[in-house]
C-alpha cells in the first residue's frame, strides 16, 4: 500500500503532537485528520514511525504496537504513563491517557 506524501505528513503531525504521558489509538489518528481508515495509519507508523513518539499510538484495546511491547515499555515508564497489568502482560489505561485532538 502506498500512501501519499500528504497522508503521512498529516499522520505524523498528529503524532508528534501527542504530549508525553498520553496515547492516541490508530482510528484516533485517523479520525483526527478527516480519515476513516485506522489501518491506513498503522501502514504509515509501520514505514515511516521510526522518527516520530511511536509508543504513542496504541492499539484500540490500549495495547501498545504490535510486537513492540517490550520496547514500548521503557518509554511508558519513563513518560509517567498509565499502565494496567492484563494476563498477557500489560496495556495503557485509555481512560486517563488517551489524548483528544
Amino acid at each position: 500500500m502506498t500512501q501519499s506524501d500528504e497522508f503521512v505528513s498529516r499522520v505524523l503531525s498528529v503524532v508528534e503532537s501527542i504530549p508525553r504521558g498520553h496515547v492516541m489509538a490508530y482510528g484516533d489518528i485517523a479520525a483526527a485528520i478527516g480519515s476513516r481508515a485506522p489501518r491506513a495509519v498503522g501502514q504509515v507508523m509501520a514505514h515511516y514511525g521510526s522518527t516520530v513518539p511511536w509508543w504513542r499510538v496504541v492499539r484500540a484495546s490500549g495495547q501498545p504496537p504490535l510486537c513492540h511491547d517490550e520496547e514500548a515499555l521503557p518509554h511508558y515508564e519513563a513518560e509517567g504513563t498509565p499502565i494496567l497489568p492484563t494476563s498477557t502482560g500489560y496495556r495503557i489505561n485509555l481512560r486517563i491517557a488517551r489524548y483528544r485532538i
